[in-house]
């Protein structure tokens, strides 16, 4: 997997105040994981996608269909809901969407087969190769195909990854302690504070959690028993809650501490009290890992869907998911201007996160975890 070096603010900015992601090279394994804030950082409305952008024939095509059902692509997740008002604003697309995790949207489009009810789905990056080898996907290549790195891709295009994250603890100050706060999954065995992780097995965001732990045990893809131990530990304390960390009850204070992509963390942050909540990527090891779009196979709206990847993958769609604090997959080829900078985390605080690299081995374990889960931690559960 590519990897973009650590850099400073003056090692990006150009002479008119922007900042150009362009000419970054890709080199040290270190530095996989940062996501390089203040060269993706914000763009208030720096690029925008006329008609005229779009390829005429899948414009025409998708607005006669005139709407896309999504699932698992809601609002509040990495900004979304601006690409949705996009589609509106600008090309007549009405949007719906159903919020659900990555292995539930692939059961979706397996099950309705030619009934389909959702056009398309963003799923964590393990789950794209399981919807191709189900047979739940179509393929579209959008314009901006050769902008997109290698391993980012199908090669026929049947998934295609828009944005990146990294697994962050996000912590409520008032309920945990200053001298508890972790910084690291060490710090998690002790404690007073409670945990959660969301629907391990389900969830592609609670399984790279798991994934995280277990590189900071000496885990690996294909071995998560070191990372399934750090929370079935937390189950014998009775220190692991199964409080789902989403931003309602995240604001209802019923999560004390909890492991989310960096993006969703510092956007419930921000959108609940940016003074009560605490973000921070563990210091011993974390993962960056992206999501991917699917089409279905049986889509009612196919091609407002592949119109709506087009536009995911345009140089405003890539601004709205970094204004969701997202990193854009095309980050290398965008101009940003400097304005949210300040809403991300240090660039330091990303020097163990590192991605997956080991495709195989991850995919296996991924499809392990649900028994895993249960076997090896909630069996401990008080």
């Amino acid at each position: 997997m590519p990897v973009t070096p650590y850099l400073q603010r003056s090692d990006c900015s150009s002479p008119t105040g922007e900042i150009s992601l362009k000419s970054i090279a890709t080199t040290s394994s270190r530095s996989t994981g940062l996501l390089v804030s203040t060269c993706m950082a914000a763009l208030l409305g720096s690029a925008s996608v006329s008609a005229a952008d779009m390829p005429a024939d899948l414009l025409e095509a998708a607005q006669s269909e005139g709407r896309v059902d999504s699932v698992g692509m809601p609002d509040s997740w990495a900004n979304w809901k601006d690409t949705w008002a996009d589609l509106e604003s600008k090309y007549s697309i009405a949007h719906s969407d159903t919020d659900m995790s990555s292995a539930e949207e692939v059961a979706k489009f397996k099950a309705e087969g030619e009934n389909a009810t959702a056009d398309i789905g963003d799923v964590g990056f393990a789950f794209g190769p399981i919807a191709v080898q189900q047979g739940v996907t179509q393929a579209y290549k959008t314009t901006t195909w050769e902008q997109i790195p290698e391993w980012a891709k199908d090669k026929d295009g049947h998934w295609v990854l828009g944005y990146t994250g990294t697994i962050s603890f996000m912590i409520n100050k008032t309920l945990v302690s200053e001298d508890e706060r972790p910084t690291s999954f060490a710090d998690l065995a002790e404690g007073d504070y409670k945990v959660s992780v969301g629907a391990v097995g389900k969830a592609s965001q609670a399984n790279n959690a798991i994934l995280a732990a277990a590189f900071a045990n000496g885990g690996k893809e294909s071995d998560l028993t070191p990372g399934l131990e750090v929370f079935a530990e937390l189950a014998r304390q009775g220190r692991l809650s199964l409080a789902e960390p989403s931003i309602a009850n995240l604001e209802k204070g019923e999560v004390e501490v909890a492991l989310l992509w960096d993006f969703n963390a510092l956007n419930y942050r921000d959108q609940i009290n940016r003074d009560t909540f605490e973000v921070v990527i563990p210091s011993d090891a974390s993962v960056t890992s992206g999501y991917a779009t699917i089409i279905n196979k049986h889509a009612a709206h196919p091609n407002a869907a592949k119109l709506a990847r087009e536009y995911i993958l345009s140089d405003a769609g890539q601004l709205n998911l970094a204004k969701g604090y997202a990193r854009p997959i095309r980050a290398e080829h965008l101009t940003l201007p400097e304005d949210i900078a300040a809403k991300l985390l240090p660039n330091e605080q990303y020097a163990n996160a590192r991605p997956v690299q080991d495709f195989a081995g991850w995919e296996a374990s991924a499809k392990q975890l649900p028994r895993q889960w249960q076997s090896q931690v909630l069996i401990h559960q008080q």
